[in-house]
């Protein structure tokens, strides 16, 4: 099982003005990505939307990437369902078209440690030979529990972890080495969690300034700690703007900003009116936007 690493976008789904799936802006977005020397792909999480799609939407983003991507780096699927059955249908779909890895974020409604283990262990069963990494948010569930909890699983090879806890995420780091990986996912901590032994970071804002995050990475791991704080620092009053005005909606108008018309979020995700796009760009033209999403 192979060990993943770098800095990968969380992929946006970009919608018609339908709310179809925008195939032509899909393939345009994977390619620029790619064209950023971004080190992998996340497709179909939380800011991919992806549980609020149809099993038949989820196949369509998932073969769109695959192909456009053709090898050149690897691609992570979140295939985490309310339904084990749609779940495992998607791993298989996954699988079957060439994904590198599959990913299932912590339900919203489980009974214990034990239930989560055995949802996790049927999607991974079903697709033994491909890697499986856990997803979980910081405080919703303690994951080192759960972690060690599926560590019987024999395509587990490690997590995404979307908190701010970095002595838990340090923890995660070190439960093995071989074969592993610990992902942070959440971009104000990129940094920190680099200083923690992240192997690698998964993020929305990815979308549109990934080299922010190869730079932080970079100063990190050569010990140049107040640089990447200063990178940091101004990537996170990007992030922050943004929070202000609700983030989904504000990054559908973001990719707007740079060239790719994602349409509007999946209820129940709210888009951001269109009357204040232009004040929310003047916000972050105070941040240097231009600046960083050139890095």
């Amino acid at each position: 099982m192979p060990r993943f690493s770098g800095a990968w976008p969380a992929m946006v789904t970009p919608f018609t003005g339908c709310g179809d799936v925008n195939i032509a802006v899909l393939q345009e977005l994977t390619e620029h990505l790619i064209s950023k020397d971004v080190d992998g792909l996340y497709v179909g999480g939380t800011t991919g939307e992806g549980v609020f799609m149809s099993v038949a939407e989820r196949k369509l983003v998932t073969e769109t990437v695959i192909e456009q991507v053709n090898d050149r780096i690897p691609v992570i699927i979140h295939v985490g369902a309310l339904s084990v059955k749609d779940a495992v249908t998607l791993a298989e779909h996954a699988d079957q078209v060439g994904a590198n890895g599959i990913s299932s974020v912590v339900l919203t409604y489980y009974e214990s440690l034990e239930s989560l283990s055995a949802y996790y262990s049927q999607i991974a069963q079903a697709v033994p030979n491909l890697p499986f990494l856990g997803y979980m948010f910081g405080g919703t569930v303690d994951a080192m529990l759960l972690m060690q909890t599926l560590m019987e699983i024999p395509s587990l090879v490690g997590a995404k972890y979307s908190g701010s806890n970095m002595f838990e995420f340090r923890q995660l780091v070190k439960l093995r080495q071989e074969n592993w990986t610990i992902f942070s996912g959440m971009d104000e901590q990129c940094l920190f969690a680099v200083m923690a032994g992240s192997h690698g970071n998964v993020g929305s804002t990815l979308n549109f300034m990934p080299g922010v995050y190869r730079e932080i990475r970079k100063c990190a791991e050569v010990g140049n700690y107040m640089d990447g704080m200063e990178i940091q620092n101004r990537a996170n009053k990007i992030t922050h703007v943004m929070q202000t005005y609700g983030f989904q909606g504000a990054l559908k108008a973001v990719m707007q900003k740079i060239g790719f018309d994602c349409g509007a979020p999946r209820l129940p995700n709210l888009p951001l009116p269109e009357e204040k796009w232009k004040t929310l760009y003047i916000e972050l033209e105070k941040y240097d936007f231009d600046e960083m999403i050139q890095m």
